[in-house]
């Protein structure tokens, strides 16, 4: 029987290896110890511990309430389920705008408590000195462009990103700007997949798409989404490979039923 010393544990630098070797990199998110014991062992390379948490954990409109507490506790019990994927944490909205001094304390909070091996944040030009300082404590950055849903309240809308020419523009700026500043991957969500090939193409760093295409390096979803446990949100790039929220709902009225009518627990159910 193997322990998780003897797994062969997914790096950064295996998913620069991975972009170099055209191999495509897969994503999932996963915010408890059981589905991320699940995940890992499924065979995803990199587990994303997401601020969407807000959403389909803690039932809030947006992902601007969670706090940088709530994504330690979550990101542990992730940590604590895995034993060979990438584990990276989403800095929460307010641990890292505008204050690189803030944004790096919240980073060190996170690898120390979690055990997580990177963190992940929104934005571009706009928060590179936060990027750069997390950096030069060696720790790694993954990248966010596109929809920031963090930043949902500026753009009053989730629809695609950067389909003007300016945007577009900003977006390619600002990609190579967090390339240059040292982030190991860049996560492109809800733009035109022209665009993130172009990108993708022009990074040495590997791209991770979510509504971005197939010409990225790599996908990711929010698990529950994958699952069908979250039944009402259906952009367009989300594929559903199970419908969960109908089959646990099925589960639990046969439960009930089972237990109005006393068949359950039956004889071979109980003790002498």
């Amino acid at each position: 029987m193997s322990n998780k010393s003897d797994v062969r544990k997914i790096t950064t630098n295996t998913l620069q290896k991975m972009k170099e070797n055209g191999e495509k990199i897969s994503m999932l998110t996963a915010y408890d110890f059981s589905l991320a014991r699940i995940v890992d062992s499924a065979g995803v390379e990199v587990i994303l511990v997401g601020d969407s948490a807000s959403n389909v954990i803690a039932g809030h409109e947006t992902t601007l309430p969670i706090t940088l507490d709530q994504m330690i506790y979550h990101g542990a019990s992730v940590v604590r389920g895995t034993s060979r994927a990438l584990i990276v944490v989403d800095l929460p909205f307010g641990s890292y705008q505008g204050n690189s001094r803030e944004a790096l304390n919240s980073a060190i909070r996170i690898m120390k408590e979690t055990g997580a091996h990177a963190v992940k944040l929104e934005g571009g030009s706009e928060i590179i000195d936060s990027v750069e300082r997390i950096i030069s404590a060696g720790i790694p950055v993954m990248g966010h462009l596109g929809l920031t849903p963090q930043s949902i309240y500026k753009f009053g809308t989730y629809t695609v990103r950067a389909k003007e020419k300016m945007e577009a523009e900003k977006l390619i700026s600002d990609a190579k700007l967090l390339e240059k500043a040292g982030c190991f991957s860049i996560v492109f969500e809800k733009i035109p997949s022209k665009l993130a090939k172009e990108v993708t193409g022009e990074l040495s760093i590997p791209t991770i798409g979510i509504g971005a295409g197939p010409d990225v390096d790599g996908q990711v979803l929010v698990l529950h989404d994958l699952l069908g446990i979250t039944h009402e949100f259906n952009p367009r790039f989300l594929r559903r490979y199970l419908n969960l929220h109908d089959q646990i709902s099925n589960a639990i009225s046969e439960y009930v039923s089972d237990v109005k009518s006393s068949n359950f627990p039956n004889e071979s159910e109980s003790y002498d």
